[in-house]
């Protein structure tokens, strides 16, 4: 009876499938939001402090940390789920659990709800990250997939990119319950359409296997790892309890990649390693975003400390190097699909680099948006734009369509990791209530550097149309 169900579902959605590049609006929108929600809760910040005076600055920091550590913590095992249990349904679960989580934090009365309900939406978004690029490499043939794989990863940096500019905006109108709210109506709109028009993808099914050691142990690892880099910093944990916590971490992940090694089915084929594309894509990816989140929040607090912008025109100050990462990366995706990526790795990781430089040298203390700031935007707006979804795309170039999900997700906990590392290190340097322009000189030095490494890890990349995978 089940299977006859299940046929007739099937059948129903394969009528009613939408062309590719529907398939790709909906999944690009849940994934633009669940990158946007990693971004946009320093713009609120303010406002959140003053809604719980008498949160401590620990407890306020876990509004952020729940979701970046709970979403890099779940990405791989959440990619081995759609892998195995279908993308559809991982995809539409992962959705409405983001959807129930923002509404949950808007309306949330305590400290500790908002905090349950940022692990909810941690939860949905790593549920939704790997099905969603599973769905779009399903929904495109072969010689189309570097376009659209660019696409969703632009998609994904632009949200980050944009999430304090729309923060900004929302908690300056609504408070900071109005960052939360803003998901809403487009990411229910995303839930309607992929429910009534998303056929289910191939892939696993509901009697396969589900390597419940290995989910374990790498999230143990994960969640140790991440917790030790965010609360670096704390004044609760001592230097002995964080590397006591990084050691249980790092045993864990060793434990994982022997368990991973003498499983049947594990949850992460160490196959995929093998490569030295993968190998050296997923280095790069965890050292530029590194980089990434360092500009990112050293432009915020340079903007708003040293040249005294308020939040809503520093977020308009920097918008012009996010509206520059869609249409290069639509043009990125087109030469990948031609002629690899590892031309735009390189040249994207020299202009961001450059960015890094412009920055260093010619910014002063007096705002000239034009001349001083604007040429540093548009750099960044362009490396980022190269770089970003070309690792995306590079990640997934060589992999079977089974292995879509579990490959993407690897790659975007990578980004993640990098991600938590990012903040960790700027917030260390740049966290004071005062800033000179000397203060952002280390941070700017090592993002040019961090660029540097990227490009130079991507010379091995070999992605181009016809090479035989795994190399």
């Amino acid at each position: 009876m089940d299977m006859r169900a299940d046929a007739a579902i099937a059948a129903t959605a394969a009528t009613r499938r939408l062309p590719g590049w529907g398939a790709f609006a909906i999944a690009s929108t849940a994934v633009l939001l669940v990158a946007n929600d990693s971004t946009m809760l320093f713009a609120a910040f303010g406002a959140l402090r003053h809604a719980f005076p008498g949160a401590t600055a620990a407890e306020l920091s876990w509004v952020l940390n729940a979701y970046t550590v709970v979403f890099a913590t779940l990405l791989v095992p959440a990619g081995g789920l759609a892998d195995r249990f279908g993308t559809r349904r991982s995809f539409l679960a992962g959705l409405a659990l983001f959807l129930g989580g923002s509404a949950a934090a808007g309306m949330s009365p305590s400290m500790g709800l908002l905090v349950a309900s940022r692990v909810t939406q941690g939860v949905g978004a790593a549920l939704v990250t790997p099905s969603s690029l599973a769905i779009i490499l399903a929904a495109f043939p072969p010689a189309r997939r570097a376009v659209v794989v660019g696409l969703w990863g632009a998609a994904s940096a632009l949200g980050a990119a944009i999430g304090p500019i729309a923060g900004s905006f929302a908690a300056e109108l609504h408070g900071w319950a109005g960052v939360f709210f803003v998901n809403l109506l487009p990411g229910a709109a995303a839930l309607y359409l992929g429910w009534r028009y998303l056929a289910p993808a191939p892939g696993g099914g509901r009697t396969a296997s589900v390597d419940l050691v290995g989910m374990l142990l790498l999230g143990l690892a994960a969640g140790a790892l991440a917790m030790a880099i965010t609360q670096s910093g704390s004044p609760v944990w001592s230097r002995a309890d964080l590397a006591l916590l990084a050691g249980g971490g790092v045993l864990a992940l060793l434990g994982f990649v022997l368990w991973a090694g003498r499983s049947a089915a594990p949850l992460v084929d160490l196959s995929l390693f093998r490569s030295r594309t993968y190998s050296a894509v997923n280095l790069a990816t965890l050292v530029f975003n590194v980089a990434f989140i360092m500009m990112f929040f050293s432009l915020f607090s340079f903007l708003t400390k040293v040249w005294h912008y308020s939040l809503p025109l520093a977020g308009m100050a920097i918008a012009a190097g996010p509206l520059t990462v869609v249409p290069v990366a639509f043009l990125a995706g087109r030469f990948a699909a031609r002629s690899g990526h590892r031309v735009l790795l390189v040249a994207g990781s020299l202009v961001f680099a450059a960015a890094g430089t412009w920055l260093l040298l010619v910014p002063g203390t007096q705002p000239a948006y034009l001349s001083q700031w604007l040429p540093a935007m548009l750099l960044s707006g362009i490396g980022i734009g190269m770089v970003l979804p070309s690792l995306s795309g590079a990640a997934v170039a060589g992999l079977a369509p089974a292995r879509f999900a579990v490959g993407g997700a690897v790659n975007q906990a990578v980004r993640q990791f990098g991600a938590v590392l990012g903040v960790a290190l700027t917030v260390r340097w740049l966290g004071g209530a005062h800033l000179a322009p000397a203060d952002s000189e280390p941070v700017f030095g090592m993002q040019i550097g961090l660029a540097l490494l990227t490009g130079l890890l991507c010379l091995v990349v070999h992605t181009r149309p016809g090479m035989a995978p795994g190399r």
